[in-house]
């Protein structure tokens, strides 16, 4: 078996998770990991190709989804066994602030001499606070580390001193970090593999597939993703991948494309392997001067007949779903709308109207689009039970009027748990009505470690208490839920099946509250509520797919071609 130089390792939320008892509730519904979190950030599949192709071998290991697959998977003796140059660890999305570091804090009591990297949006934005952790050697900082991370794996196998490296904090032989500037910043994403035969090579090499699969039930379910750019030209107001988050924290003064011809590549290549849907990351208008066009073009000179997802970051026309339908015979929309509630959805950065809305949604339909899914949010600017309950009637209104055919698939879920670091939110919360309950990471970290969703929450707003928040969310769930079985979205014994998992989850909080108080509750372990949804039926978020073991005699002739 081949040894490795880096090993990529993916934490869960919270590493006692086996141990503990919390009820995460609806912190992971609209996204296809449980409340682990145990999908890997689609870097890692970039890294890894950038320094294979350099010549350094590294491998990735999911070991949130072994833990949650694998009972008696011994995390511990797992490690032990490793001896690679160095461990990367990602702390990418805020909510793995307590599994990473405790982690990172058994790599390094297992291997006290193998350096431990961190990296990920999250990583960047507190770098200074990470890198005092005695368990963290490096963070490598930006949205784009795939040549930091080469050189600074070259630097630790020669023994060179970091200093100079780009986008890399360290620390002397004293223990003080050092933090160098960011100052890697690509212009464009042309150079940067996104190779999907790489983990299929992977499980051959390594005798691996557990360890490099992306999440829980993925092989029934292949999703796979590919990304148009690197920054973002909105600025909703809560989110870390924002215009002020990319400027402000990454440096990044203008969007790094990746070209169409690539991009079109990228699909082909994913579509030799796997007949699951394909997510275009970042709206394909938003590039302007034809960037859709010149996609949609080389989509068709490569034969892409898969499923492939298509991200809005505005309304569109018959026009742009004219020229989709041409091109991608099954094609599904996702977009955000955030609220029925206009103010609401200005206040949170975007300025649409609802009748543009609803025209997206009639031409997307009228030029067969396979699914349409809708997402709102509760926890925004202005936001309060009125406006949260309005928005329940307003998407009934929706499926009334284009329900038929079950294309339309609407989704509510909370600001949950954190407001993201480096979001306009997160660094001026007075400004936009909001009071932060936690500011540090390890605040963040400590919040992980609360029995319930409800505690761990980051934030209240001058329209809501962090209780109302909590007490509407399952409100309008249930409204959600009522709809969606009343117009078809789902069946009646699905709906029973969510709303009981719902009054369950209720009825758990109110547990522990009243076991805060003082006045007892139930204890006990709740490990088999990790597979399903708090709010919904994880299915809803499904798009038709092919699963992997299907997939196979595609994948062993793709590895056959040349």
């Amino acid at each position: 078996m081949s040894k490795p130089e880096l090993v990529l390792l993916h934490a869960p939320s919270n590493y006692d998770f086996r141990q503990r008892s919390i009820v995460y509730g609806p912190i992971s519904d609209v996204i296809p990991s449980t409340p682990v979190f145990e999908m890997y950030p689609i870097g890692f599949i970039s890294i890894a190709g950038h320094l294979e192709k350099a010549g350094v071998s590294t491998r990735i290991v999911n070991i949130a989804n072994r833990m949650l697959t694998e009972r008696g998977f011994d995390v511990e003796r797992f490690l032990s066994q490793l001896h690679p140059a160095a461990f990367g660890i990602d702390l990418h999305w805020l909510p793995h602030a307590q599994g990473s570091l405790e982690l990172a804090r058994v790599v390094k009591r297992l291997h006290p001499s193998i350096p431990v990297i961190f990296g990920g949006f999250s990583a960047t934005f507190f770098h200074e606070e990470l890198a005092a952790y005695p368990q963290v050697d490096f963070v490598v900082r930006g949205d784009s580390t795939e040549e930091p991370m080469l050189r600074l794996m070259q630097r630790i196998k020669s023994g060179g001193p970091y200093d100079d490296l780009p986008n890399v904090s360290w620390k002397d032989s004293e223990g003080v970090p050092h933090h160098n500037p960011l100052s890697w910043v690509l212009p464009d994403l042309n150079g940067i593999p996104l190779d999907y035969a790489y983990p299929v090579r992977s499980v051959i090499r390594y005798r691996s597939l557990a360890g490099v699969l992306p999440f829980n039930n993925w092989l029934d379910y292949p999703v796979t993703a590919v990304f148009t750019c690197r920054g973002c030209t909105l600025n909703c107001r809560s989110c870390g991948g924002s215009r002020h988050a990319f400027k402000n924290t990454f440096h990044r003064d203008g969007l790094a494309y990746r070209s169409p011809e690539l991009l079109a590549d990228d699909i082909h290549s994913i579509q030799r392997y796997l007949r699951g849907p394909v997510f275009i990351i970042g709206d394909i208008r938003q590039a302007g001067n034809g960037y859709d066009d010149e996609l949609l073009q080389a989509i068709s000179r490569r034969g892409v007949n898969g499923p492939v997802v298509l991200e809005l970051f505005s309304p569109a026309g018959d026009d742009f779903f004219r020229k989709v339908s041409r091109v991608i015979p099954h094609y599904n929309i996702q977009i955000s709308t955030e609220s029925h509630d206009e103010d609401v959805r200005r206040a949170f950065g975007k300025g649409w109207r609802n009748a543009d809305v609803e025209e997206t949604i009639r031409s997307a339909i009228a030029h067969g689009c396979r699914r349409f899914d809708l997402f709102y949010m509760i926890g925004l600017p202005k936001q309060d039970r009125r406006s949260v309950m309005g928005t329940v009637d307003y998407m009934s209104g929706l499926l009334r009027e284009y329900g038929k055919g079950n294309v339309v698939h609407p989704h509510i879920s909370p600001l949950a748990p954190f407001i993201d670091p480096g979001s306009q939110v997160f660094d001026h919360p007075e400004e936009f009505g909001y009071r932060l309950l936690y500011r540090s990471l390890e605040q963040h970290r400590q919040a992980l470690v609360s029995p319930a969703w409800s505690h761990m929450l980051s934030y209240e707003t001058e329209w809501m208490t962090r209780q109302d928040i909590v007490d509407v969310t399952y409100e309008a769930a249930i409204g959600f839920n009522q709809a969606k079985a009343r117009f078809g979205v789902i069946k009646d014994a699905e709906a029973r099946q969510v709303e009981a998992r719902i009054r369950k989850d209720m009825d758990l909080i109110a547990a522990i509250d009243r076991r805060a108080a003082g006045h007892g509750g139930p204890d006990g372990g709740l490990e088999e509520e990790l597979a399903v949804g708090a709010t919904c039926l994880k299915r809803e978020l499904q798009w038709p797919a092919r699963s992997f073991i299907r997939s196979m005699p595609r994948i062993l002739w793709s590895l056959c071609r040349p």
